[in-house]
């Protein structure tokens, strides 16, 4: 196996290569894995700040795009790392998930809407 960092309009990608065959007399296959950025180093994950009461997490959008999917209801707890929101930016749908464990207290945007960096899509305790 052989690992290697890319980077796709300043995203960071870190993918690893595995040579495998089929039959012992086939050609050489080379795969890899649908390549993951990295939370610490790319901007399409949500970003958490506290806001005016506490306990309440923002979701906000790190990119400007367009929501194209809601992917969950006030009320559902979520995950770290759960998708709540998706844009599409520069082409990518680009996921906004949530930063800890909690439950969705509201969802601020809408399918369709266009949202700039910064923007807070949804709240979570």
């Amino acid at each position: 196996m052989k690992s290697y960092t890319i980077t796709v309009n300043g995203n960071v990608y870190h993918v690893t290569v595995e040579e495998t065959t089929a039959d012992a007399g086939s050609a050489q296959q080379v795969s890899a894995p649908v390549p993951q950025p990295t939370i610490a180093q790319t901007s399409p994950k949500a970003i958490s700040q506290p806001s005016g009461s506490a306990g309440k997490i923002e979701v906000k959008a790190s990119v400007p795009g367009k929501v194209i999917g809601v992917e969950v209801t006030v009320g559902q707890s979520v995950k770290a790392g759960d998708n709540v929101l998706i844009l599409e930016s520069m082409k990518m749908e680009i996921p906004v998930v949530a930063p800890e464990d909690g439950t969705i207290v509201s969802i601020l945007a809408s399918e369709g809407d266009n949202v700039e960096n910064g923007v807070v899509l949804a709240t979570m305790n």
